[in-house]
């Protein structure tokens, strides 16, 4: 028996593992297909409080992991790949292990939705990016590209001209499906261009990217669009298929929290981009894995009848 299961191992999942360690829970990181998550797929986090000089996405995930085992988490370098939830005692199974725990936490995040293309894979982190916030400051002066054309794309898009010299969005349509007031915005801005009723079928460079082969849906034109940097924004992908049934999803699959991180399903908490479709950045990650583990804490003792300070 666990005091506490935490199934992922990204900021959210180890500042958990973090905090419930120093709370003397032994805590069980579980850590999935992607150690780290999202974050090690940044080249240079440079707004992550501490690290003036920046740090790269992976060596912060070392950095979280080194402090929760010192603290005493215990790493599994697994896939889970069911679990019980409904029960007192949660179960959570690997491939070849079952576990038991009073307290499951969720990190299991979220993933960018990918456009599948041709050089899609082979130039992350050497021009595409699935954020703005993270890489767009690498595109000072530059050209890029937004691919999509939701609430995201032109939210993202309006945030590179800061540091971009021109920001082109390109969308398969002939309209947008943001918001009345992001288009407004958009349409507006000096440094924004549009491309319609276009796909992007292949993203080319050499040891960065250079250029995209497009094709207009309408037409069936192809043409060559220089580029430094293509920024995909067509939507992001909860990874809470283990849990549909089991914890209350709202409409796109996100787990439904409180403030202070409970799912509908008592001594299951959720924290990171798995109940946070809007921010998605490292930090707030990191701040609702501590509020899940702090949580988790008082749940252990209120069920053990022991005295827990009110916060």
């Amino acid at each position: 028996m666990r005091d506490v299961i935490i199934i992922g191992s990204g900021p959210a999942g180890l500042t958990a593992a973090i905090y419930a360690g120093r709370a003397n829970l032994r805590p069980l990181v579980i850590s999935g297909l992607e150690q780290g998550g999202q974050v090690t797929l940044t080249n240079d986090l440079e707004n992550f409080p501490g690290f003036p000089e920046g740090v790269s996405g992976f060596e912060i995930y070392q950095l979280f992991e080194k402090q929760a085992t010192r603290f005493g988490a215990e790493m599994l370098y697994d896939v889970v790949q069911s679990v019980d939830l409904t029960g007192e005692v949660k179960i959570v199974k690997t491939a070849t292990e079952t576990f038991q725990a009073r307290v499951v936490i969720i990190a299991t995040g979220s993933t960018p939705k990918r456009l599948g293309l041709p050089g899609e894979d082979k130039y992350i982190g050497k021009g595409v990016s699935y954020c703005a916030t993270c890489d767009g400051f690498f595109f000072t002066g530059k050209q890029v590209v937004v691919v999509g054309g939701g609430n995201s794309a032109l939210d993202e898009g309006l945030f590179l001209t800061r540091f971009a010299e021109k920001v082109t969005i390109i969308h398969r349509r002939d309209r947008l499906r943001a918001d009345a007031i992001l288009q407004e915005r958009a349409l507006q801005h000096e440094k924004m261009a549009f491309v319609w009723d276009t796909v992007v079928e292949e993203i080319v460079g050499d040891t960065a990217v250079t250029h995209l082969r497009l094709k207009n849906v309408k037409s069936g034109e192809s043409s060559v669009f220089p580029v430094d940097g293509v920024f995909v924004f067509i939507g992001h992908k909860p990874n809470t298929e283990l849990f549909a049934g089991q914890v209350q999803l709202d409409e796109t699959g996100y787990i439904e929290t409180d403030r202070r991180t409970h799912t509908n399903v008592p001594g299951v908490l959720a924290c990171g981009d798995v109940q946070d479709s809007i921010y998605r950045q490292a930090i707030t990650a990191a701040a609702s894995g501590c509020t899940a583990a702090i949580e988790a804490e008082k749940y252990i003792a209120e069920n053990e009848g022991r005295a827990y300070p009110s916060r």
